[in-house]
């Protein structure tokens, strides 16, 4: 990501975006829970499990200033847990990012060393993203925040290339025309994903 762009606090824009899935998680039932999302290697127990360990691992950046060496696995969460799980995940993220001068210390993710502020807001992206996914997956159960997805596109084009990404977890952009579609579409094609 270009540390030389300034970007605000992110705090504040993770705190809505855990808020948003952690409503979205609360609508997952066991129906849904084997329900395919647009993320295509998870359905919705999977995408909800691989979201808790994302969390996990910025909790761990936020208290020793590096991503674990490995990925974490996404954890063996059952169906019926995985709002609890989530919303202890976010709690320790919140408080291991509390001290403002975290933001701009020095931190090493699985893409790069940067600032802290510019690592947690990939963190926002990743959970805006996968909230859309989840709330396409169970048929847009509620409005979501498009202030949040506008955050996260402007992350979304500073740290991933429109070009070679090879080798990343993104597919190619997919087009979409900004004046017929909201951020959050806007950000699902940047991200590879058809919207």
């Amino acid at each position: 990501m270009d540390a030389a762009s300034p970007l605000p606090d992110p705090r504040p824009f993770y705190e809505r975006a855990a808020d948003q899935m952690a409503a979205l998680i609360d609508l997952a039932t066991k129906d849904t829970l084997d329900r395919q999302t647009p993320c295509t290697e998870y359905d919705v127990q999977g995408l909800v499990s691989h979201v808790i360990a994302g969390t996990r691992r910025f909790v761990t950046v936020g208290e020793h200033g590096a991503a674990p060496a490995a990925a974490d696995d996404a954890p063996d969460v059952p169906g019926d847990g995985l709002a609890e799980a989530y919303a202890t995940e976010r709690r320790k993220l919140a408080a291991a990012w509390a001290d403002d001068a975290k933001l701009d210390t020095e931190v090493t993710v699985p893409w790069g060393t940067m600032p802290g502020r510019y690592a947690l807001s990939g963190s926002v992206m990743e959970t805006v993203t996968h909230a859309w996914d989840l709330s396409r997956t169970l048929g847009h159960p509620i409005p979501l925040d498009q202030e949040l997805a506008a955050f996260a596109l402007g992350t979304a084009r500073q740290a991933l290339p429109a070009e070679g990404r090879e080798g990343l977890p993104f597919g190619p952009v997919v087009p979409v025309d900004p004046a017929e579609t909201d951020a959050y579409v806007q950000l699902a094609g940047w991200l590879g994903r058809t919207p």
